[in-house]
């Protein structure tokens, strides 16, 4: 009898976290799983990891490890160092929140696709697309087909799945789109602040973002009630941009 698949899961949110118990609910209907997760939330981590800092490792079982550091950490404790056997996918979420257009950058739960990624190994990060009283059965539900398409088709090397899922019932939902990256509208201000003792400090504050009106986006799927799936490719290089800049070596 041929061995089911063995899927690595982590996320940003905390192990506690419901997202990342309903989606390793629903990803233990095609495979093995493992968790390895923050003890905490580390939401806006990005792709930080604790480097030269001691890890808290605590193993409530044989298959769910909570680390006390971030998504990067976890992932590459587990394939580096305390899996005995290597994953066949990594799946980060599902995030409590959406992870589109520029967020991504700030994002732990992509990060911990990206860590995945980077060590080799076939990676998708999932998020549902609803701050408050999201639907996890619905983002779980996608996780799981797209967990099982990379499964049997696989993915680009050096390239991860970025997932959106609008916070619907699975029924409302439209289907999928295959989208590119929107761009996001930040409304940011700092706010100056003062302690009681006088000191003082600054707090990143603001409305909420808003998004640019462009066409086959993650932004648009996503407002269209389509599930979206972007690829990412971690070469960061603007190949466009080498042959115009190539003409700066003369100007050093």
């Amino acid at each position: 009898m041929k061995t089911k698949p063995l899927i690595l899961i982590t996320n940003d949110d905390g192990i506690d976290a419901m997202g990342i118990k309903a989606l390793r609910c629903s990803l233990k209907k095609i495979a093995r799983t493992v968790v390895f997760a923050p003890m905490s939330e580390k939401s806006g981590a990005s792709h930080s990891f604790s480097l030269r800092k001691p890890l808290e490792v605590v193993w409530r079982n044989k298959t769910t490890v909570a680390v006390d550091g971030t998504p990067t950490d976890c992932v590459m404790l587990a394939i580096r160092g305390l899996l005995k056997e290597r994953p066949d996918l990594v799946v980060s979420g599902i995030n409590h929140g959406p992870n589109l257009g520029d967020d991504v950058t700030y994002s732990g739960t992509v990060a911990g696709a990206t860590e995945g990624t980077l060590l080799g190994i076939p990676s998708i990060a999932v998020s549902c697309t609803s701050w408050n009283g999201c639907n996890f059965k619905a983002a779980a539900h996608y996780a799981r087909l797209v967990a099982a398409t990379a499964l049997k088709q696989g993915l680009p090397r050096n390239t991860l799945l970025n997932v959106n899922v609008p916070s619907l019932p699975v029924a409302k939902i439209k289907g999928v789109k295959i989208t590119k990256l929107g761009k996001r509208i930040y409304r940011d201000v700092i706010v100056e602040q003062k302690h009681p003792d006088g000191r003082q400090y600054f707090m990143i504050d603001g409305a909420d973002p808003d998004w640019e009106r462009q066409p086959k986006t993650d932004f648009e799927a996503i407002e269209q009630n389509y599930v979206s799936i972007t690829p990412f490719h971690l070469d960061w290089t603007n190949h466009r941009a080498l042959a115009n800049l190539k003409k700066w070596e003369r100007l050093f």
